[in-house]
């Protein structure tokens, strides 16, 4: 484990230690829902990708908006540090606790409060993992417009926080469009009660952005009201391969120009990323042989329609040597060949978000989430992999090329301060050159909250500090997250 804390030169701020007073207060208020053992607590302190580990001795499972809002006043009375977490999925270190923090876990918070099946507004507590949503929603019709390769165990909640922005964002957006009201508990422990369910309210300011990407640093997201497309009723897969990341870019200008308003999903992937996924996952691809493969998702409403636009593409694609091969998995209506189509897409779709996992098992995983111009995209990689050499395992490329979100990964046995000095801060000063975003979605967190100025200016980092200092005044949430020291 990486000891990140140290290599930032972060110090403990001026908090009150967790007392024997304070265990039996939570031990009142969550009666069987409050954990100190070591063991216990050993999940909750370290990341997803074990490159950071705090060391808190208590974590709190309040279930409702008022426990939370007691735990709070509690905490900012006594000046006690929390880290809000819910699935514990994040990968720049926001979800775990720096030093000492009281762990305040949603995991219980974990009910749907309401569902309007004829606007597919859906308003639930903000511990619902993304998957059990998924399910409930589309048993009724309709699709949450978020998909993400970690929503068997993210929670809403935190997607929230962070804006995670997924494989369906092409399609349906962003979270600051589709989430429609927020219930969020203040540093105070006071609850400011957003939690709207309506399309337009154009009443003064619209206070649930402030809430939306801040990581839990101004308050803590208690419920959510979302807005649920309804669900497709055809959907189709193709995944190609192309010679070139030129080939890469054209395809998505003539997909999107072609496939129009049923363009679900574009997403590319180099060939180190799926050697690495066959290799350490056995998944294997139905094209082989190129450079750079790409996985399209259409999603509408006439399978005969959708088919025959997808065909269409695909000839011109082939026909004009933009895609060399690929296989094509269509929304069949016949029980036996559906069964085969969700078989299929589901192994289509592994392929692509599986990646993460299959780059754990390298070693340790510098990761690097950038928003850049399309057009130079690949780049980044191309130029990252020249500068590192041989000091790196491997250099990968993928993501989300219709949002024109690269998730950069370097791979090596073990963690290295050296390594890192050579990646950042290269990496931030070579997309800030492109006018591009050190974040597209994962957050600032813990790793990147230095490094914020590439994409910000300081007057709008400055604002962002009195907002925190406003809304947090002790500083309590999420310490030594997402902004640098206002000091």
């Amino acid at each position: 484990v990486a000891l990140t804390s140290e290599r930032y030169g972060v110090r403990r701020l001026p908090f009150s230690r967790v007392s024997c007073g304070d265990v039996a207060f939570f031990e009142r208020l969550l009666p069987g829902r409050v954990l100190t053992g070591a063991e216990e607590l050993e999940l909750f302190n370290v990341d997803w990708l074990r490159s950071v580990r705090g060391s808190s001795k208590l974590l709190l499972k309040p279930q409702t908006v008022a426990e939370v809002s007691q735990v709070l006043r509690y905490c900012y009375e006594r000046n006690l540090a929390v880290n809000p977490q819910g699935g514990n999925t994040g990968l720049v270190g926001g979800s775990v606790p720096v030093f000492d923090e009281i762990i305040l876990s949603t995991v219980l918070m974990n009910q749907v409060i309401s569902f309007d099946e004829v606007s597919g507004i859906l308003v639930c507590q903000a511990g619902c993992i993304l998957e059990n949503l998924s399910q409930y929603v589309e048993e009724k019709g309709f699709v949450m417009p978020l998909d993400l390769g970690a929503k068997g165990s993210c929670h809403i909640g935190g997607n929230v926080a962070t804006n995670a922005g997924g494989l369906r964002l092409l399609r349906y957006g962003s979270l600051r469009g589709t989430v429609l009201g927020l219930e969020v508990v203040l540093a105070d422990g006071s609850v400011l009660d957003c939690l709207a369910s309506l399309r337009k309210d154009n009443t003064g300011y619209d206070l649930k952005q402030l809430f939306i990407g801040s990581e839990g640093t101004l308050g803590v997201i208690t419920a959510v009201s979302i807005l649920c497309p309804q669900k497709p009723k055809a959907v189709n897969l193709a995944f190609l391969g192309c010679q070139s990341f030129a080939q890469v870019l054209n395809t998505f200008t003539t997909c999107r120009a072609m496939l129009g308003e049923i363009l679900s999903a574009f997403e590319f992937m180099d060939d180190k990323c799926m050697e690495l996924v066959e290799q350490h996952l056995k998944l294997s691809k139905p094209v082989t042989g190129c450079p750079f493969y790409v996985l399209i998702e259409t999603s509408g409403s006439n399978s005969t329609h959708d088919e025959e636009k997808l065909s269409n593409f695909l000839e011109r694609a082939m026909t004009s040597g933009l895609v060399t091969d690929g296989t094509v998995a269509t929304d069949e209506k016949k029980i036996k060949a559906s069964h085969r189509f969700t078989i299929l897409r589901s192994m289509l779709w592994s392929l692509r978000e599986r990646i993460t996992e299959a780059l754990t098992h390298e070693g340790y995983v510098y990761k690097y989430d950038i928003s850049l111009p399309v057009g130079k995209l690949y780049d980044l990689v191309t130029d990252t992999r020249a500068r590192l050499g041989r000091c790196a395992k491997n250099v990968v490329g993928y993501g989300h090329l219709g949002d024109g979100n690269l998730h950069l990964n370097i791979t090596a046995d073990s963690y290295s301060h050296s390594l890192l000095d050579a990646i950042e801060p290269f990496v931030y000063e070579w997309t800030a050159r492109c006018n591009g975003s050190i974040s597209a979605e994962h957050g600032l967190g813990f790793k990147k909250k230095c490094f914020i100025h590439y994409s910000k200016p300081k007057e709008a980092v400055l604002l962002m500090q009195r907002f925190k200092a406003m809304l947090d005044p002790k500083g309590i949430l999420n310490p030594y997250k997402t902004l640098p020291s206002s000091s």
